[in-house]
């Protein structure tokens, strides 16, 4: 019988367990084999800097390759921006244009067509002819959308005819609307809608003479508005030598299907929601609008990539809306500002008849007070060109504030206690203007005692003191302005005090007489009511110098491109 031995027979359990069991109930840890060590190195484990170093420069490199990644883009864009030679290169296809935000195609449906407006209204400079009036097959259009006032009109034709020359796009041209009740902006839909509706057809009648009282009601306004075509009141024909124009006087989809065969997924529209969406411009920023006033600013080869062959913009209002840097393009606008001078037969022969009576040197002053905007600030309006008017004469400050208190605040109701502190107006420097400076103006002569000129008030005299200064003071000044009756107007009184040989356009009946025979071609409006203000803008532009109210468009128009134009000189352009 064997015996086992218990030391034995644990050291054998040990083998087996790591814990067994031994004499007495106690128990005995046994240590596990050791591994034989790896004879490979172990790395050493990285310090806190070491690490630190390398994120670093991983961070160098990724920042390295964002830079070189973000130049490499500029550079591209800056290579491929719309530039001179691509005006005169046909326009990429379509599939890789880049799409426009809020943009949308109009429909072309006919089953709200409205009546549309016959013939083309022939204009009285002759510089239309039915060659210029034919559309080419496959020709590419761009459209815009006209509203407000003459001079908002015109802003937006300069901008339209800029960027159809720059984009080599035939510009559809509205016709001019002539009211005492403009139509405002609205945003694109509701503006297309109206301009659709804008037409007299159906209402031929109301321009015969006699009519019964059931008509006299409904053509209560028909002669508060008519259309004249821009070439019957500006020369066209140097733009007409560089691009095509083609006259648009229906804004419905169906005249752009039958007329210019023109498919309703061939037109491209811009749509505005308001009169600040969106501006165009030909050089690429990071910053969409340059802190302007636009929320979108588009680049031209955006617009030069549309495939379609209308493409309908909406309001072009603004002299800020177009932002060139190219010297090209900017030729090309103040080419076309140069034509926006009044050029209509009619108007020029009137004027020069009065430039004429009244000397042919004369000052000239444009002062808006009609609106709500200007008669509210009238006093202020009027103050500041009448200071500029003697600044234009030399004086001084001191010398105007003496004329100031002598000839006008002794005279007048004013809210001024003390009036010989009342300090000059602050006239802001015209910097546009500065940039383009004009010859030095020749002499003006003293006007001689005798002259042929009826003047309203007594002429100053060498009773008063200081006569050499004072007789320039009765150099004959033409007043334009759209006060209601300028010669009873409080305002305006201290025009004509100052001034004795002050003279209103409504002086000169004879010479205007002519216009009374101007009727619209298609609706047979008296257009003399309508144009009175472009005569008076000319007769004030013809003047030895002229200065107009602040903030007017129609005043800047006057003084930067009329006044100018007529003297042969460089216009001011503005924004």
């Amino acid at each position: 019988m064997a015996f086992y031995n218990v030391s034995v027979a644990a050291r054998l359990a040990a083998q087996a367990s790591p814990s067994v069991s031994v004499e007495k109930g106690t128990y005995r840890m046994c240590m596990p084999s050791r591994r034989t060590p790896s004879k490979l190195r172990r790395r050493p484990r990285d310090t806190p800097a070491t690490t630190i170093e390398k994120q670093m420069a991983l961070l160098v490199v990724f920042l390295v390759c964002a830079t070189i990644t973000c130049f490499g883009t500029a550079y591209y864009l800056f290579t491929t921006r719309w530039d001179t030679w691509a005006l005169r290169s046909s326009l990429v296809d379509g599939s890789d244009a880049v799409l426009l935000p809020q943009v949308d195609v109009i429909s072309s449906d006919t089953s709200s067509l409205l009546v549309s407006l016959p013939g083309i209204v022939k204009s009285v400079l002759g510089s239309v002819s039915e060659e210029d009036e034919r559309p080419v097959d496959g020709e590419r259009y761009l459209g815009y959308l006209p509203h407000s006032g003459f001079h908002n009109q015109r802003i937006a034709f300069e901008n339209a005819l800029v960027l159809s020359r720059l984009l080599n796009r035939t510009l559809l041209v509205p016709p001019v609307r002539l009211s005492s009740k403009p139509l405002t902006y609205q945003p694109f839909n509701v503006l297309h809608e109206v301009l659709v509706n804008d037409t007299k057809i159906g209402h031929e009648r109301c321009g015969q003479p006699q009519l019964d009282d059931e008509w006299a009601q409904r053509c209560a306004a028909y002669a508060e508005y008519t259309h004249v075509p821009w070439d019957w009141l500006i020369d066209l024909t140097p733009i007409k030598q560089e691009q095509r124009l083609l006259q648009h006087w229906n804004f419905t989809d169906a005249w752009l299907s039958d007329n210019l065969k023109i498919a309703a997924n061939d037109t491209f529209a811009l749509r505005d929601t308001n009169r600040t969406d969106y501006s165009f411009q030909d050089f690429t920023t990071f910053k969409s609008t340059l802190g302007r006033k636009y929320q979108h600013a588009l680049h031209l080869s955006t617009l030069a990539h549309r495939p379609e062959r209308l493409l309908q913009l909406g309001t072009l209002f603004g002299s800020s809306r177009l932002h060139l840097r190219d010297r090209g393009n900017v030729r090309v606008r103040s080419d076309v500002r140069k034509t926006m001078a009044f050029a209509n037969p009619h108007l020029m022969a009137v004027a020069d008849a009065i430039r004429d009576k009244l000397g042919g040197t004369y000052l000239g002053a444009h002062v808006r007070l009609g609106d709500g905007f200007f008669l509210d600030r009238g006093e202020a309006s009027v103050r500041l060109v009448w200071w500029k008017l003697l600044y234009a004469l030399a004086f001084t400050t001191e010398e105007i504030s003496s004329l100031e208190r002598w000839l006008v605040l002794n005279h007048t109701k004013s809210e001024h206690e003390d009036l010989n502190n009342l300090a000059p107006p602050y006239i802001p420097p015209d910097t546009p203007s500065l940039r383009v400076p004009h010859p030095s103006l020749p002499a003006l002569p003293i006007p001689p005692q005798s002259s042929k000129l009826v003047c309203s008030t007594t002429m100053h005299t060498s009773a008063v003191s200081n006569p050499s200064r004072l007789d320039l003071l009765n150099t004959p000044l033409f007043l334009a302005t759209d006060a209601a009756t300028p010669r009873n107007s409080t305002l305006l009184e201290r025009f004509t005090r100052t001034f004795p040989c002050t003279f209103f356009l409504e002086d000169f009946p004879v010479q205007t007489s002519v216009l009374d025979s101007l009727h619209g071609t298609r609706d047979g409006v008296a257009l003399r009511q309508f144009v009175l203000p472009f005569l008076e803008a000319m007769v004030a532009s013809r003047a030895w110098d002229v200065v107009g109210t602040e903030g007017s468009t129609f005043s800047s128009f006057v003084k930067d491109v009329l006044w100018r134009t007529y003297h042969g000189w460089e216009i001011v352009q503005r924004g």
